[in-house]
């Protein structure tokens, strides 16, 4: 997806991405709001660590399982995306099936090898990955229940721009911050430090406010009404920034207003 809006990006417009085929369609943004990037000064060495890719390994479980209560053909079946088109059924749908599913207490290695008829060694050879083989227990609900939900709330948001109602600013923060709080503590993506510069940016005036990037760190992205825009990167510097010394040494590279741009262009000399 990265790659794809590096290419594909526009001046003035946000872009919905789907892939299967790749296609990018226009989204209209308000007017009277603008989006700040404040990074919480939080780095996670992802090369390093395993937490990605136990999210996917989880998510690849989900997957099986939830197939497997439908009567589908679960081996072949990697990713949700797929499990919903292969039902044919809506997003909304999908979790409510992952609520009729799967349970919220994590599942362990014996269990799903239970629901699967699989053996342990087939489970680590065929479906784990290597950095996951240590692995004991498994938030097939949590993650499962994120990642449609989420979907759900990239569509919706979209639906709110193309509307463009009055109190567009307003739905959209919320749908923001029902997000973050998905990131939070359904797909476990986030930090403290994170948390912190969230909360410090809605009592700060923005209208919504979320993790971005793949989470564990990094930066939060925030609509701020373009009125409360200059109070805004104020309050966030005074009560972020400044109270600690490494933040605010990172303070003039770590918070930015931005809008949509173009993508990435070929230049001929005249």
């Amino acid at each position: 997806m990265d790659q794809s809006i590096s290419f594909l990006a526009e001046e003035g417009t946000a872009k919905l991405i789907e892939f299967n085929p790749l296609r990018a369609t226009d989204v209209k943004l308000p007017d009277n709001a603008v989006f700040v990037i404040a990074n919480c000064c939080v780095e996670m060495n992802k090369a390093a660590t395993s937490h990605f890719n136990i999210r996917v390994v989880e998510c690849r479980i989900a997957t099986k399982l939830l197939a497997k209560s439908k009567g589908l053909d679960w081996t072949r079946l990697l990713k949700l995306g797929e499990l919903q088109t292969e039902l044919e059924v809506s997003l909304e749908e999908m979790v409510q099936i992952v609520e009729e599913v799967l349970h919220p207490e994590p599942y362990s290695k014996e269990e799903i090898c239970q629901h699967l008829g699989i053996t342990q060694d087939c489970l680590c050879n065929d479906i784990l990955t290597p950095n996951t083989q240590h692995v004991t227990l498994f938030k097939l609900y949590q993650r499962a229940k994120h990642v449609y939900s989420e979907a759900g709330r990239v569509l919706q948001f979209k639906g709110v721009c193309d509307r463009a109602p009055s109190g567009a600013i307003q739905e959209l923060g919320e749908l923001m911050q029902q997000s973050h709080a998905s990131c939070r503590d359904l797909y476990e993506c986030s930090c403290p430090e994170l948390d912190q510069l969230v909360d410090t940016c809605i009592l700060s005036g923005a209208a919504g406010s979320r993790l971005t990037g793949a989470g564990w760190g990094g930066c939060a992205v925030s609509m701020v009404p373009i009125e409360k825009l200059d109070s805004f990167l104020l309050k966030v510097r005074e009560s972020y920034y400044r109270p600690d010394a490494r933040r605010s040494a990172l303070e003039k590279q770590s918070l930015f207003v931005t809008k949509p741009g173009g993508g990435a262009a070929i230049l001929f000399e005249a």
